[in-house]
């Protein structure tokens, strides 16, 4: 029992200084980012799924489109936000030919929006796509070190976690330690080398989306990006990870609700299964 309780205290202690290291770190990195904004010509479009997102909505694609004058187009899916978020979309698209809106009946979930987007990306020709929040835990700036990463690379994904360290900013202990462990769950269970498997801010290449059969993709929140990143993985697709600082919201609500947990325990598992039977 005190051997337990010993280690509990180790890894709280380890997290909080790597928390502490890396929130002193944000200004640093959002430099660097800002010194790489200008990105390759491929055309490239940011999709972005939304639920009563009308706080953060405006702001974060007016700053997407002013750091990126060229080559990007921004398509947001909104699943019928009570909040308006669709019809300030609709506003921002009087003036603005490079965002498109795609409005859904429902809230139909984080997974289909996303397929939805790839369908959409694929069928107008988009060599790329970056998945990305909402609410502005994922910097715009941080866009550029995506796209400068694909020259090598057949997905790049913007990692908390890389290298042993903890890039996220105002999380609560429980979620931190919960995202982490997820994260160590994944790669043990599947066996990919990836440091942050459950990451939402990522860049794939129009040839991967092309690769994964779409129709069988079925997962949502966590799980979804596991899936993505396995399927990817799996076809033998080159995969890299650059360095993120993930910060909290600060207004509006998370979505990530306790089904969403669940179904990513099992579904690892599940993933596991149809990779040995070659169906992932």
């Amino acid at each position: 029992m005190k051997k337990h309780c010993f280690a509990e205290k180790q890894c709280f202690f380890w997290l909080i200084q790597h928390i502490q290291k890396n929130n002193s770190s944000v200004h640093d990195q959002t430099t660097r980012y800002n010194r790489s904004d200008s990105v390759p010509s491929e055309r490239t479009l940011v999709i972005i799924p939304t639920y009563n997102e009308a706080e953060n909505i405006s702001p974060l694609v007016k700053s997407i489109l002013e750091r990126y004058p060229r080559s990007i187009d921004i398509l947001v899916i909104d699943d019928n936000s009570p909040d308006g978020t669709a019809a300030i979309v609709a506003g921002i698209m009087e003036k603005e030919s490079r965002i498109t809106l795609l409005s859904r009946p429902s809230k139909l979930g984080l997974g289909t929006a996303y397929i939805t987007g790839f369908r959409y990306a694929l069928d107008r020709g988009y060599g790329r796509v970056i998945e990305m929040d909402a609410d502005f835990s994922h910097d715009p700036a941080a866009i550029a070190a995506l796209i400068s990463a694909m020259k090598d690379a057949d997905m790049v994904i913007g990692s908390r976690y890389m290298n042993n360290t903890v890039n996220v900013v105002n999380w609560p202990l429980s979620r931190l330690i919960l995202s982490k462990a997820a994260s160590i769950y994944t790669r043990v269970i599947t066996g990919m080398p990836i440091s942050d498997p459950t990451s939402g801010f990522k860049c794939i290449s129009a040839e991967v989306l092309e690769s994964i059969a779409l129709e069988r993709v079925h997962s949502q929140g966590y799980s979804f990006q596991i899936e993505i990143d396995l399927r990817a993985w799996r076809k033998g697709f080159v995969i890299h990870e650059v360095p993120i600082v993930f910060v909290d919201r600060s207004v509006g609500k998370s979505k990530m609700t306790r089904k969403n947990i669940f179904e990513a325990i099992w579904m690892v598992w599940w993933l596991k299964i149809l990779s040995i039977l070659g169906k992932c």
